[in-house]
């Protein structure tokens, strides 16, 4: 009976085993070696014994080094204007198509296919669309009066652009993950506040915000954990331009490992990367932990 409950307690274990294991080698590996590659000086193009062991002079030069300090600015802003606009977009969708309508599973179709595309293509297409000479926003910024922009080439313009686009791509992700939510809500809370009297948007503020509070700070984790790590959209359209107006930390990253060809600084930014989505992680998963543990 004793090998019998030990053997019962190890078999979901020994299930999970190789995933484990699958997971701890592709991603805890890299993870490793990003880090130990950071104190090293090595040229992109060198065999791996001409590196050279260097401490922390690497994180001195990152700490003192301007250019990183206005990515992770540029990431900052990025992020929270994209998905604080996601967020209330998809919001405002899902509870405007709860009840359905006719033609709902086509919309919902078509509304999500800017989740299906490759990052490349949703760049390639608002690259166009932006385009100074012949994008379709320049045309209609022409037909009310306007002067056309140089929309991806123009500081302050080409961040908003990007985030834009961001939302274009994302929305649709909130949209559809709320509108389920509020699918699968429980029926009885909202229609006891319906029968007190309470108006619609009493009803959704106070009976059923409350009750997707779980699915949106996944939501808003999911989007923030994304968005930190945004590279393809911004490769196509300015490449981190003008300047370095949306030059965001992943942006930094590959053009101090692949440009400036200097790996152990873009390990360095690389770890900061990291260690900035386990905390803004962390520091949701602490703001959302009554939402997500109330039963």
């Amino acid at each position: 009976m004793a090998q019998q409950r030990l053997f019962k307690g190890i078999t979901p274990y020994l299930f999970i085993a190789p995933a484990v294991f699958v997971m701890a080698f592709t991603c805890l590996y890299p993870v490793i070696k990003g880090f130990e590659m950071s104190f090293y000086d090595w040229s992109l193009g060198t065999p791996i014994e001409s590196r050279k062991y260097i401490g922390w002079e690497n994180f001195a030069w990152a700490w003192k080094d301007p250019a990183l300090f206005n990515s992770i600015r540029v990431t900052l802003v990025f992020t929270g204007c994209s998905v604080t606009v996601q967020l209330i977009l998809g919001l405002a969708l899902a509870f405007l198509l709860e009840k359905g309508m006719k033609g709902i599973a086509v919309f919902r179709t078509v509304f999500i296919m800017p989740i299906m595309l490759a990052p490349v293509v949703v760049g390639l297409i608002w690259r166009y669309l932006f385009d100074a000479n012949y994008g379709l926003i320049n045309y209609f910024v022409q037909l009310f009066g306007f002067p056309p922009k140089i929309w991806l080439g123009t500081p302050g313009l080409a961040l908003p652009a990007i985030i834009v686009t961001d939302i274009w791509q994302w929305t649709p992700f909130m949209f559809i993950l709320f509108l389920a939510g509020l699918q699968s809500l429980p029926k009885d809370p909202v229609e006891a506040a319906e029968v007190d009297g309470a108006t619609t948007w009493q009803v959704i503020w106070r009976v059923k915000l409350p009750l997707l509070a779980p699915i949106i700070w996944v939501a808003i984790i999911l989007r923030v954990i994304d968005a930190f790590r945004s590279l393809e959209t911004m490769f196509i359209m300015t490449f981190g331009g003008p300047g370095r107006e949306t030059e965001v930390l992943s942006m930094n990253i590959y053009k101090t490992a692949f440009l400036s060809q200097r790996l152990g600084q873009a390990s360095v930014n690389a770890v900061f990367l990291l260690v900035f989505v386990i905390l803004l992680s962390l520091a949701f998963l602490l703001i959302a932990r009554p939402a997500l543990t109330k039963k």
